[in-house]
């Protein structure tokens, strides 16, 4: 049972081929008042077997992903697969179209608004239908980030922690399989707690990849080509694709966040000057960088430090920041106390 949905699509999940068409999320203005938000939906199943689900364009200005997945549903063969493939390259689909986080329809942030609202805005419609009708059809999950306008990141994959051993276990193999230089055990406290896909998937008991691949607004090479042969090996190690050619997976660095003081803000609005570049070392008292004062520029430049040790993962993208912006967010070997 899936419960009520406003969103529809006119493709048969069930049914065997390769199906492309959208996702229809009821959205009324004034100039279409009876009009739809259209995601594009793309559906490849050849008979019994496992399903994935692979999402990208939650947040409409990460690249890597849509670039990924959108190559993957052209290649893939459906006379290939054992299962089922449902891939959505561009979820926040508005958000997409304007190269936004949020959507500029309802400014709703997609990976905070789960597990959705069957009759909300757009946003909380388009993560009510995938946590209530694709979610529970999954075997497993992939969903591609990358730090957007905002942020830049190193190439990560990102599981959750909490779940049971035998979670934690499949989560942690997945990693292996995806095969990104690092891999970080979130327990949400950088932000949407609950609220995430990944959240919602723990739920429901649905293994969920998640991954950062780079950051800016722009396409990481190096992220792009993670994400395209780790899903590959994804999928062939599930047994969905058992015959693709794939690489072998660089070894991952299992890390995560120490706790709330490995993200470092800014205080003040003004200029930010960063001290060190992604993947640096950095220790506690360590200089952050500047935030320069925009109206009072004879001010001598507001200092920022490092309040704990750790390896740079995350670094702010624009130069101006405001008070609340994160600069840095810090990671730790797993086996670091």
């Amino acid at each position: 049972m899936t419960g009520y949905t406003q969103v529809w699509t006119p493709l048969d999940l069930e049914a065997d081929g390769k199906q492309c068409d959208w996702l229809r999320v009821p959205y009324s203005t004034d100039l279409s008042g009876y009009g739809v938000v259209p995601i594009p939906v793309v559906c490849i199943r050849n008979g019994a077997g496992p399903t994935a689900l692979l999402m990208a364009g939650s947040h409409g200005d990460e690249y890597e992903g849509q670039v990924a997945l959108a190559a993957l549903a052209r290649e893939i063969d459906p006379a290939d697969v054992k299962g089922r493939i449902i891939i959505l390259p561009g979820l926040n689909a508005p958000a997409v179209e304007a190269g936004r986080r949020v959507s500029p329809l309802d400014a709703g942030n997609l990976n905070r608004s789960f597990p959705g609202d069957p009759v909300g805005g757009p946003t909380a419609m388009i993560a009510h239908y995938v946590t209530t009708v694709l979610l529970p059809m999954a075997d497993l999950a992939v969903d591609l980030h990358a730090g957007g306008r905002s942020c830049d990141y190193l190439p990560c994959a990102l599981i959750r922690s909490g779940g049971t051993e035998k979670e934690q276990r499949e989560l942690a193999d997945l990693a292996v399989a995806f095969g990104a230089p690092i891999t970080s055990i979130s327990d949400g406290s950088g932000g949407g707690g609950r609220t995430t896909f990944s959240a919602v998937g723990q739920g429901l008991g649905v293994p969920v990849l998640t991954a950062e691949l780079g950051g800016r607004a722009t396409l990481s090479r190096e992220g792009l080509a993670i994400a395209e042969q780790g899903l590959r090996r994804i999928l062939k190690r599930a047994g969905i694709l058992p015959r693709i050619e794939t690489d072998t997976a660089t070894p991952t660095r299992f890390m995560r966040v120490r706790d709330r003081g490995a993200f470092v803000y800014a205080m003040h609005k003004g200029l930010f000057e960063p001290a060190v570049d992604l993947g640096a070392v950095v220790q506690s008292g360590q200089p952050a960088g500047l935030i320069h004062c925009i109206d009072r520029p004879w001010r001598k430049p507001e200092k920022v430090v490092f309040t704990e040790d750790g390896m740079v993962a995350c670094r702010r993208a624009p130069m101006l920041a405001a008070a609340g912006d994160c600069l840095y967010k810090l990671l730790v070997d797993v086996e670091a106390g």
